[in-house]
């Protein structure tokens, strides 16, 4: 346990000491905060208001509140799994120096080895998250406040669970790369096409029936179902108090991917937090068993 506690010391430390790697991360998230609501709002605003049938008066301040949510929700579902593909660089570029090495040399089991990288790269993308979540918040508190304090907790269980699957995801990618130019290549993939498979950018029910069914089996698409629920049920509410029939704020949820559907049967809010806690323990024994199975270097 103390080899371990000093591991994950040792990479958090590098981590906010690498002033490029750190800010890198930090910034990215905030970036995308400025550019959905700069291009993506109105986007948003008028795909939302199209959905409403022209008999029913909704306010500006619940059609705003509701475009607020779902920039939140696309916001965050992204963040968290590109942030921990950021953070976890360290542990390429241990291999690109050969720090490795000197680690393995040392009597350190490679379990303990690849759960420091682990605990490590979850909590630096769990404070860049964190960070992000403050500004969002005052972002939609300036539009209209809907959130209950039930609302936030779910949305704080909703980004553990997606930072701990995007730190065992990217731990398994990265156990295989060994150069900074595979990292960044890599990183790049997903930050550009990660976005789209969830759902995040463009709602899953406006892809093609093919590419809705391929997407259905990835935990990602979850996650980030999770969190347009949580990040919307206010908005959602109020729009219901504006005058909008279940029916329609049902088909709003269908469109949004609030509502999922595995081969046209519901996905229920428990089912997918098992999806997703199951993906998450299922790729970390991958990324231990890969560490342990590993040949010791010569």
């Amino acid at each position: 346990m103390t080899q371990l506690v000093c591991l994950i010391r040792r990479n958090s430390k590098l981590f906010f000491k690498d002033v490029g790697m750190f800010v890198t991360s930090l910034i990215t998230p905030l970036i995308l905060l400025v550019l959905y609501v700069s291009f993506l709002a109105n986007v948003y605003r008028d795909s939302m208001a199209l959905s409403i049938p022209a008999e029913f008066d909704v306010t500006d301040a619940a059609l705003d509140a509701a475009v607020a949510a779902q920039l939140f929700a696309s916001l965050l579902a992204v963040s968290c799994i590109t942030v921990s593909f950021c953070a976890n660089m360290l542990m390429v570029q241990d291999k690109a120096n050969s720090t490795r090495l000197d680690l393995t040399v040392s009597p350190v089991k490679h379990s303990t080895l690849a759960l420091g990288y682990y605990v490590s790269t979850l909590i630096s993308t769990l404070i860049i998250c964190a960070v992000t979540c403050i500004a969002s918040f005052i972002y939609i508190a300036s539009i209209g406040w809907y959130f209950t304090f039930t609302d936030i907790l779910l949305i704080m269980l909703d980004v553990f669970l997606l930072v701990m699957l995007g730190t065992a995801l990217s731990s398994v990618i990265n156990f295989f790369l060994s150069t900074q130019g595979q990292i960044s290549a890599v990183g790049t993939i997903v930050s550009s096409g990660y976005g789209f498979i969830s759902g995040a950018y463009m709602p899953i029910s406006q892809l093609s029936e093919t590419i809705q069914k391929v997407v259905m089996f990835l935990p990602g698409t979850y996650g980030t179902s999770l969190i347009k629920n949580h990040c919307m049920r206010g908005a959602f509410e109020e729009l219901s108090a504006c005058g909008l029939p279940d029916e329609v704020i049902e088909s709003m949820k269908d469109a949004l991917d609030c509502n999922l559907y595995f081969f046209d049967k519901p996905v229920s809010i428990p089912v997918m937090y098992a999806i997703l806690a199951g993906s998450v323990a299922v790729l970390v024994a991958i990324y231990i068993i890969l560490n342990v199975k590993k040949k010791p270097n010569k």
